[in-house]
């Protein structure tokens, strides 16, 4: 891709074969596929959440899946210049979803770390999800058995704390999906 700004009408025409993510006009090759390992954690987080909230307003979704963050409500198409895939996301608000993925920030927002991703999750993504309010932010890290889950405080602007930390043996809870909990020893058995 040239050093230009791309835009999600840009995003539409590339070849579908092909995954990619804009984060504030530039565009970030998703190749290669995720690993299998990644594959499984995406699957079992995906489960869990979408068991949780299945009778609730709130739905989860697994990437491939377009979450078109954008500054201007209702915005045209190559007006909206981030376009991500969490690996596992969950809205709660109906109206953000469409056809063609989400126009809107998710409630939670779920990354996997891998080599060809990590330091784009940890620093571009982290600080977009910020921006755009993303309640919870998980980042999972296969390599070290570690979940890092940043919640979005409102006092004096919105923003993300310090990381809550779980390891191996913890349970993880979200603060926003009251009584949903995650064994980390199961998330992460091989």
């Amino acid at each position: 891709m040239k050093n230009r700004l791309y835009t999600y009408a840009d995003y539409c025409s590339w070849p579908e074969e092909e995954r990619w993510e804009l984060i504030n006009g530039t565009a970030y090759d998703m190749s290669p596929a995720p690993s299998r390992r990644h594959q499984e954690i995406a699957g079992e987080v995906f489960r869990r959440l979408s068991n949780f909230v299945q009778d609730t307003s709130c739905r989860a979704y697994v990437a491939p899946f377009d979450v078109r963050l954008s500054e201007q409500p209702n915005p045209e198409d190559n007006e909206v210049t981030n376009v991500v895939q969490p690996d596992v996301s969950v809205f709660c608000s109906p109206d953000m979803l469409d056809e063609a993925g989400a126009i809107g920030p998710p409630d939670i927002a779920v990354e996997i770390l891998s080599p060809y991703t990590s330091i784009k999750d940890q620093r571009e993504k982290l600080a977009l999800y910020e921006h755009f309010e993303v309640k919870e932010y998980w980042i999972i890290d296969p390599a070290n058995y570690t979940v890092a889950l940043y919640s979005l405080r409102l006092t004096g602007g919105a923003e993300y704390g310090k990381p809550e930390l779980f390891g191996l043996g913890d349970q993880l809870h979200s603060r926003l999906l009251d009584g949903f909990s995650l064994d980390l020893a199961t998330l992460f058995a091989e």
